[in-house]
């Protein structure tokens, strides 16, 4: 036997497993990625098609009559509780605002889109509620 049949033996370091040299593995995620399932978004598109329309009908079709004002703030918590329901959905598949970080990341959400966020909610929730106020008027 040569010196060279003895170093082709020899197990060659560049081949070795990760873990064979006591470094740090990284592990992989088996499973595939979450997404939103059809029997997950056909409620939530159901709920807030139903309170956009009662929300809607009475205030475009009832000039003065006395229960458009309740049919409508009811489709109006409809809205809102489709609304809820999509953003805690989305939220548990992994999917986050634009701008904001991931559910799991650790990041903090920068404050200035939060705060945009939050503005167009409530510039939204008091021009619904102004207009149904308006009805009874």
């Amino acid at each position: 036997m040569s010196a060279d049949d003895l170093a082709a033996d020899e197990p060659d370091p560049d081949d070795a497993p990760p873990d064979a040299d006591g470094g740090d593995v990284e592990p992989q995620e088996l499973r595939p990625q979450r997404k939103l399932r059809v029997w997950q978004l056909a409620p939530i598109v159901v709920l807030s098609a139903l309170g956009s329309l009662m929300f809607a009908f009475p205030l475009a079709f009832e000039p003065g009559g006395g229960t458009g004002a309740v049919v409508s703030m009811l489709g109006l918590l409809i809205c809102g509780c489709a609304a809820g329901w999509a953003v805690l959905a989305a939220r548990r598949a992994g999917l986050s605002w634009p701008g904001l970080p991931a559910p799991d990341s650790g990041e903090r959400p920068d404050w200035r889109i939060a705060a945009l966020y939050a503005a167009v909610v409530v510039t939204v929730v008091v021009l619904a509620i102004w207009r149904v106020a308006r009805l009874r008027a």
